[in-house]
């Protein structure tokens, strides 16, 4: 059984999959508390716009799709908070457009088009080690915040009203939750896929 660990591929698979499994459980939790599932979904397939400005930039199509998806996540969070526009419309507006944004610079990039399908279904056996690398470091940084901030989020997600009575900055804690989503779906993209991101978060 522990011969296959003498194999590159599942050694990466297996770390992409405990990364994975730590992002998960903590901001899956933050999630599900919140509501925000159908905010995940529309981050989430954001995503994919910055996965096609990256191959159209000739950068790493994961750092296109990360400043890509926290840039949409401040955004709708912007939005919500200030313009008082509903989550519902803004969702579907970004749902469409990430995908659609996506498509259009893949179809724009010179050459052979990629295979999107690693990014849409995600094939954890293919996890590159620059990926598991850039997956530590996106955990790294998810792991610190919640650990520095653990009693503001709490009082955020549990009970916005409180936690304004009690002077806690919850816009820009609102802000951070929605990039902290947004990193953990880019690293959720080469496991199990922009489409599943939902599932595994839930």
């Amino acid at each position: 059984m522990f011969e296959v660990l003498g194999y590159e591929f599942f050694r990466n698979a297996l770390a992409a999959g405990v990364l994975a499994s730590v992002a998960c459980g903590i901001i899956g939790t933050y999630v599900v508390v919140r509501r925000m599932v159908s905010v995940s979904g529309g981050i989430s397939h954001a995503a994919f716009g910055g996965i096609g400005l990256g191959y159209f930039l000739g950068i790493d199509p994961l750092l296109g799709a990360t400043g890509f998806t926290v840039a949409t996540a401040l955004g709708m969070g912007a939005l919500e908070l200030r313009a008082r526009q509903q989550m519902d419309t803004l969702i579907g507006a970004v749902w469409a457009a990430g995908m659609a944004i996506g498509i259009l610079f893949v179809y724009l990039t010179p050459g052979f088009a990629p295979d999107l399908f690693s990014y849409l279904f995600g094939n954890i056996l293919l996890v590159p080690r620059g990926d598991i690398l850039l997956m530590g470091v996106l955990v790294t940084v998810i792991v610190a915040a919640v650990a520095l901030l653990y009693r503001e989020l709490q009082a955020v997600t549990f009970d916005p009203d409180y936690a304004t009575v009690m002077n806690l900055p919850v816009e820009r804690l609102s802000l951070l939750l929605l990039v902290l989503i947004a990193l953990t779906v880019v690293m959720l993209i080469r496991v199990v896929g922009i489409i599943l991101v939902i599932a595994l978060l839930t």
